[in-house]
């Protein structure tokens, strides 16, 4: 029997019906492995009695508070905490994307731009809170504006560090072929640092979603980071919790979306997946 005809049981295992992955989904099955056992354990010590239920509520009881909760206003804080973080995502990552090319391709705007930039960066999220509500009020404009300004530094380091970190000799096989900057930048540029600008993405999404608790949890009516000062004043942990599960599980969303986007428009490398890791 052929090396080939050895293959095709296997092929025909893994592949039995069409769209199914083994490997995909015996892989996300180790990640909830952690998980739960992390939630077995706490419920263990709350029912025993190690942890003060009114400190630390089990988790049968926060997941109690979830379905109560979704059943009313949860999914409206849901949406407008939402509609925050892409509105100010969108900007904050497409001023970056602009700034890291500029950066990235001239030296000379390096000099200008740079300086200002690190000091920039170096600001924490909350020392902007003052000064945009004084500027922009309470409303909506604020909260996108500190969204935005959190998106934008990951993605901008990011964005320069893979235009720098581009083969030079590709560059000059295109400029030997004649080709243009616009078609240079397009077959050449963007291909290459596309991996670097994925991982600012990611990293932008991520903060994204930390200004965003920043912002609800000083000057909002709705969204999460109202629902967390909600339940602190109240004296809800499980309210807390319940919150605090609910933005780690959209941020995971936000970022497997943006990781099957990297998946699918650099399918083309041939890249090391780790010992036993699968394409």
């Amino acid at each position: 029997m052929t090396s080939k005809s050895k293959t095709l049981p296997a092929l025909a295992e893994n592949h039995w019906k069409p769209g199914f992955n083994a490997a995909a989904w015996k892989r996300r099955g180790k990640g909830l492995v952690l998980p739960v056992l992390a939630l077995l354990l706490l419920e263990f010590v709350v029912r025993i009695g190690w942890v003060p239920s009114y400190q630390l509520p089990a988790p049968s009881e926060i997941f109690l508070t979830l379905r109560d909760l979704a059943d009313g206003p949860l999914w409206s804080h849901i949406g407008v905490s939402l509609l925050r973080v892409f509105s100010g995502f969108a900007i904050g990552a497409s001023l970056a994307l602009l700034a890291a090319a500029w950066v990235g391709l001239s030296r000379e705007a390096e000099a200008y731009l740079e300086p200002t930039f690190a000091g920039l960066r170096a600001i924490p999220s909350l020392a902007w809170v003052p000064l945009l509500l004084l500027w922009l009020g309470i409303d909506e404009t604020s909260k996108v504006v500190l969204i935005a300004i959190g998106a934008f530094f990951p993605v901008y380091l990011n964005g320069v560090a893979a235009i720098r970190n581009i083969d030079r000799k590709l560059v000059e096989v295109g400029q030997m072929y004649g080709f243009s900057s616009a078609r240079l930048a397009r077959r050449i540029l963007l291909p290459a640092a596309l991996p670097g600008l994925f991982t600012g993405l990611r990293s932008g999404m991520s903060l994204a979603w930390m200004f965003l608790v920043a912002a609800e949890l000083i000057a909002a009516t709705k969204g999460l980071g109202y629902l967390l000062t909600d339940g602190r004043e109240t004296s809800r942990p499980d309210i807390v919790l319940a919150a605090i599960i609910v933005l780690a599980l959209l941020g995971k969303l936000c970022d497997g979306l943006l990781a099957k986007l990297e998946q699918h428009f650099l399918d083309w490398r041939d890249a090391f997946t780790g010992n036993g890791g699968e394409r």
